[in-house]
């Protein structure tokens, strides 16, 4: 059992149930998501269509790449439509300010959508965030548009894709099916992120949030996936390797027509 954990570095990719691109530093990661928001919008922006992405916060490092090559290439985001896959949410079920150091409402503001020339910034009401008010109008707004194109994001410790915990009770078509909804968020992630974001005060963490579901990612036309950190050298294992269902989440991209996880050489390295 579990024997995709002894996979090697060379070997990670071989057999593998979704297609594992294998890169050298971090850098190298963020700049083929970069690219990949890029040649996407180019090619709809030339063929007269819109876009459609759903965007994480985390990984990020792509964004500051992206930006640049917008405002140097004078390329027009006024047919581009972002669905940020989450955000946390107060006690009391409200999004968190975006002056929160952990808003990715605020995230998005400082890091992309100021840093982009006016004059090639898609409206604000294209720049989209789930509401724990209208859960189900990311939904209305992707069936009106014609679908996504590409949903990038990373992998949570627990294989969790945007918010969508490991749910043991469910098999893997109801967890694919699940929508656009509030979550109380497991204490695995909040340690996990409290670590990376928070400096290991996992009882300040929000507890809250509302999260893109399952049906929302796996609608896209392409996934992309990226992973970096340690912790991801045995979940990109588990995402390639293991059975699909709900308790790791991540392996329902195994199911879906163009998926791929991008991993640096240390996320690529034998987890033990």
């Amino acid at each position: 059992m579990y024997e995709y954990f002894h996979i090697s570095a060379q070997d990670l990719g071989k057999d593998a149930k979704v297609p594992v691109l294998k890169l050298g530093d971090s850098g190298e990661v963020f700049y083929e998501i970069a690219m990949e928001m890029i040649n996407t919008i180019k090619a709809n922006n030339a063929a007269g269509k819109h876009t459609v992405f759903i965007c994480p916060v985390g990984p990020v490092g792509q964004y500051p790449i992206f930006v640049r090559l917008v405002n140097r290439d004078r390329i027009s985001l006024k047919n581009c439509w972002f669905i940020n896959m989450d955000e946390y949410l107060t006690d009391e079920g409200e999004w968190v300010d975006k002056s929160h150091p952990l808003s990715f409402r605020g995230f998005m503001d400082r890091t992309v959508y100021t840093k982009i020339d006016p004059e090639l910034l898609m409206p604000e009401e294209q720049r989209i965030f789930p509401d724990p008010h209208d859960p189900e109008h990311i939904q209305r707004v992707i069936e009106t548009l014609g679908g996504v194109d590409v949903t990038f994001g990373g992998i949570g410790i627990n294989g969790h894709l945007a918010f969508n915990e490991p749910q043991d009770e469910l098999t893997a078509d109801e967890f694919a099916a699940l929508p656009t909804r509030v979550l109380t968020i497991s204490r695995e992630t909040r340690t996990t992120n409290a670590i990376g974001d928070y400096n290991g005060a996992i009882d300040a963490m929000p507890r809250k949030c509302v999260t893109i579901g399952m049906k929302q990612i796996l609608s896209a036309k392409k996934i992309r996936l990226g992973v970096f950190r340690d912790w991801h050298r045995a979940v990109v294992r588990q995402t390639a390797y293991g059975e699909v269902s709900a308790h790791f989440p991540a392996t329902l991209i195994q199911r879906h027509p163009d998926a791929m996880v991008i991993a640096n050489a240390n996320a690529s390295q034998q987890p033990f």
